[in-house]
């Protein structure tokens, strides 16, 4: 008597095969949904640029639309710096987390927002950009510590 379980394979290579196209089918779905985001978002951050009074061609170079944009909020470009601390386990990532917030918080009062839409920018990058960007939001500029006295 054969035993259908006894032998070396219990999946047959057409079920492999079968699971391998539906492996590519649901990679190749979320690729393309991140590949939209990335795309909406960066439109909205060219607008949001535009608005703050910089070329929106900026956005599309990837270490240097961090600086405009810490720019923007009226941060020292130099703190990109501690996203190189990110290869630290632990504390590089609490730096990154920090840094996020403090990044959202400032961006989000030079355009006149408040503490919630920090905490949009901060959950929902992407869909806050393109508020700033598409919104009625206006670029108020950076307050300083100097500026406020």
């Amino acid at each position: 008597m054969y035993n259908s379980y006894s032998s070396s394979s219990y999946y047959s290579s057409a079920d492999m095969e079968a699971v391998a196209a539906a492996a590519g089918g649901v990679l190749a779905v979320y690729s393309i949904i991140i590949l939209a985001i990335a795309v909406v978002e960066l439109v909205g951050m060219w607008k949001m640029f535009t608005k703050a009074g910089e070329a929106g061609w900026k956005c599309l170079i990837p270490i240097y639309n961090l600086v405009i944009l810490f720019k923007i909020a009226g941060l020292s470009p130099w703190l990109i710096l501690c996203y190189l601390l990110s290869f630290i386990p632990v504390v590089g990532w609490l730096v990154m987390l920090g840094l996020q917030i403090y990044l959202a918080i400032n961006l989000s009062k030079s355009f006149g927002m408040g503490n919630g839409f920090a905490a949009g920018l901060f959950f929902l990058q992407p869909i806050f950009i393109c508020i700033l960007g598409f919104g009625k939001a206006e670029y108020q500029g950076t307050t300083t510590a100097t500026e406020a006295e």
